[in-house]
């Protein structure tokens, strides 16, 4: 559905992770970790930790919402969202008191592009934010893996930013490829001789039809 869904596609690949138990243990032996680790109290880790979480499932169910949503929209469904929501929250194993409030912002706003920017739980990540950073550094900095919470605050950040560096590595494409790539200073589409060894690629126009190049 070309939704970005990285906390799901995180909590997959530690299951995979997870069951190559045998490698990782000979791995243990080979790669090295930090062998020095940030002083912090535990008080300020549990605190941290708890808005860490939180923020971390938001981002989990905005991004499952947003990939029904576009399933439904493709395939003509109708799936009410905040119905959704509601099924979950007394007719499944979630039936998280969290769901309660994503049902209210759902049947608030049935155009709502990402819970994310629901007013009430804006406030709440752009709140919680900090903790967050810090658990994400903490854990980074102690060799400790965090796929989960990571990727919610990559998704968080991607989401919030207005331009991403995707013509950077549109750029770095028609490096290698002669694909072509578009400029944030100016319109069109360009493509560069970047060293000696470049040839002309011909007609610009030619090389990028079917290509739907984004910014």
């Amino acid at each position: 559905q070309s939704v970005a869904c990285p906390t799901l596609a995180a909590s997959l690949d530690c299951r995979y992770i997870s069951s190559i138990k045998g490698e990782r243990v000979k791995a243990s032996k080979i790669l090295k970790g930090p062998t020095e680790f940030p002083n912090v109290s535990k008080e300020q880790i549990v605190a941290d930790l708890e808005a860490a979480l939180y923020a971390s499932k938001v981002c989990s169910y905005a991004q499952g919402l947003a990939l029904i949503k576009a399933a439904s929209d493709a395939n003509g469904w109708g799936v009410n969202l905040s119905e959704c929501a509601k099924l979950w929250k007394g007719g499944c194993i979630i039936r998280a008191a969290l769901l309660e409030k994503i049902q209210a912002a759902l049947a608030k706003d049935v155009n709502l592009a990402n819970l994310m920017v629901d007013s009430g739980f804006a406030a709440e990540l752009n709140s919680r934010q900090l903790s967050w950073r810090r658990i994400a550094t903490l854990c980074i900095a102690s060799g400790i893996p965090m796929p989960g919470i990571c990727a919610s605050l990559n998704y968080f950040d991607s989401y919030r930013t207005e331009n991403l560096p995707a013509n950077l590595t549109q750029a770095q494409r028609d490096f290698f490829g002669g694909h072509t790539y578009e400029r944030t200073d100016k319109e069109g589409v360009f493509h560069t001789a970047w060293t000696d060894a470049h040839k002309d690629i011909g007609d610009i126009n030619e090389r990028k039809q079917g290509e739907n190049v984004q910014k």
